[in-house]
């Protein structure tokens, strides 16, 4: 299967792999030749990229380490989750923390189970789940992606776990803040930033009154937007004043935040994300933990079509371990001809590179 742009599709193409949405149900189903009006709806939703069937790439395993099956039921939980704190409010905590103590755990334990058994880098950049909240599904998305990085850091299973726990409600606070502003689609105005920039504040005070979480999941929601060389907020922070789980949350954070869709901009690349974080790597990002994000994420996901230094396209076949721009590619161009397909391990060809991605 091929990993495409959904705005490239066209009229006839069938999906290899369903859409679903946050509770689970197919939107639309694989093997389906899609319409123009399906099509429309995919968009309108705002898919940005989907697996199609490919006569070429019909061989090549599309896996993920966190099986649908959980990703399907943390949003959910999330969302459920979530949804109880906003009507709740601040009143009546004990006994929603019991019972969310208890559901997103035995979540966040089962994550890490998949990610550590698994082994295999993580790719989120199909939109086979379309959430009614970008909110719920960013907390989710930054729960594997911090339990992956915390994973590579070999930090102990306590700590995995706690971290996991944080990450899943790292942004609890923003469902006290106004929806329309939240999902605004144009610029914020600066009431409006300063609004949203109480967030963490906000998730804080909700968190770290609870028995029932540790501490330090409050202080996940307090940390996830402080800075190395104190530029972020809420308090500034600096370097070493960061608790350790507040810099891998800001790396997650930022990562998914900038690679998923958003009302108001398309998703960017996986290498793009990667950039922004580089770019920040010493003065925003601690340099170590950026430089191992880049090898638990696929930045060239299998089945995404890419375009060689010597002018050959191909489709990436599979990925190699710590070589996160290496991996094993099927040719099936060169020079803007189509040859006959071959296989190609970059990590044996080092005079080519990857220039750039072929959506």
């Amino acid at each position: 299967m091929r990993l495409i742009a959904a705005k490239s599709l066209e009229e006839g193409n069938e999906l290899a792999k369903p859409i679903y949405n946050d509770r689970g149900q197919v939107l639309i189903q694989k093997d389906i030749k899609l319409t123009r009006a399906m099509i429309n709806r995919l968009l309108h939703l705002g898919v940005t990229f989907v697996y199609i069937k490919d006569a070429i790439s019909d061989d090549i395993i599309i896996h993920s380490p966190v099986s649908d099956e959980v990703k399907i039921e943390s949003m959910q939980t999330v969302k459920s989750v979530f949804n109880s704190f906003k009507d709740k409010g601040f009143k009546d905590k004990g006994f929603l923390f019991a019972k969310v103590s208890e559901n997103m755990a035995s979540l966040v334990d089962t994550i890490i189970t998949q990610i550590q058994r698994d082994q295999e880098v993580l790719s989120i950049m199909s939109d086979i789940f379309i959430s009614d909240d970008y909110l719920f599904s960013h907390s989710v998305n930054v729960t594997m992606y911090a339990v992956a990085l915390a994973n590579e850091m070999k930090l102990t299973q306590k700590q995995i776990r706690q971290l996991g726990l944080g990450a899943m409600l790292h942004d609890v606070g923003k469902v006290f803040l106004p929806e329309e502003i939240l999902k605004k689609a144009g610029k914020l105005n600066d009431f409006e930033f300063d609004l949203i920039k109480t967030h963490p504040e906000l998730g804080f005070e909700f968190l770290r009154s609870s028995s029932d979480l540790p501490l330090l999941v409050a202080h996940c929601a307090y940390q996830h937007h402080e800075r190395m060389d104190g530029s972020g907020y809420p308090r500034g922070l600096a370097g070493g004043d960061i608790h350790l789980f507040g810099k891998v949350l800001g790396v997650a954070d930022v990562f998914d935040a900038v690679t998923s869709h958003r009302v108001y901009r398309e998703a960017l690349l996986p290498q793009e994300g990667l950039d922004i974080l580089f770019a920040g790597s010493g003065t925003l990002f601690e340099p170590e933990m950026v430089k191992l994000f880049r090898d638990t994420i696929a930045v060239y996901p299998n089945g995404v079509t890419i375009e060689l230094s010597d002018h050959r396209r191909a489709i990436v076949v599979r990925q190699n371990s710590k070589l996160y721009n290496r991996p094993v590619v099927r040719v099936f161009s060169e020079n803007n001809h189509v040859v006959t397909p071959y296989d190609l391990d970059l990590a044996t060809v080092n005079s080519v590179t990857i220039t750039g991605y072929n959506l």
